[in-house]
């Protein structure tokens, strides 16, 4: 099969390498997107350009391990930003889990149940005040 050399020495198939673009690190599929993840017609399949460039020139993906994007972007087939992971280590990586600070800057200290999930004590409290307002008003 016939290879394209693209970016820092990636050797990807023509199909594939027709529709990246370097930037900085990452290779960027500027093709067709679903949610963000390139897409390609494979054979008779269409399937995630991620995994396609991760078979082709890496190998397998094992049963139970999906595609993490190291770089965190979607649209990046960077081999070298692709690595085979459990879905609980591609979860733990994933923006929600390694972020610390809420969009006004508070640290996120709180757990919400029943997911567990963290929250912003100092964002809550204030909601919790505005609604309380808001009921005393409408009485």
């Amino acid at each position: 099969r016939g290879r394209i050399v693209v970016g820092a020495m990636v050797e990807l198939p023509p199909k594939i390498a027709a529709r990246v673009l370097p930037i900085e690190d990452c290779l960027v599929w500027t093709g067709a997107l679903t949610r963000g993840y390139g897409r390609v017609l494979w054979g008779t399949r269409v399937e995630y350009v991620h995994r396609v460039v991760y078979w082709e020139l890496v190998g397998p993906i094992s049963e139970g391990l999906e595609i993490d994007h190291l770089c965190r972007n979607k649209a990046c087939v960077n081999p070298a930003h692709l690595e085979a992971v459990t879905h609980a280590m591609n979860l733990a990586r994933s923006a929600p889990a390694t972020k610390t600070h809420c969009a006004k800057g508070h640290l996120l200290t709180g757990r919400q149940k029943p997911h567990n999930r963290r929250f912003c004590r100092v964002c809550a409290a204030e909601r919790a005040l505005q609604r309380r307002d808001r009921a005393k008003r409408c009485d």
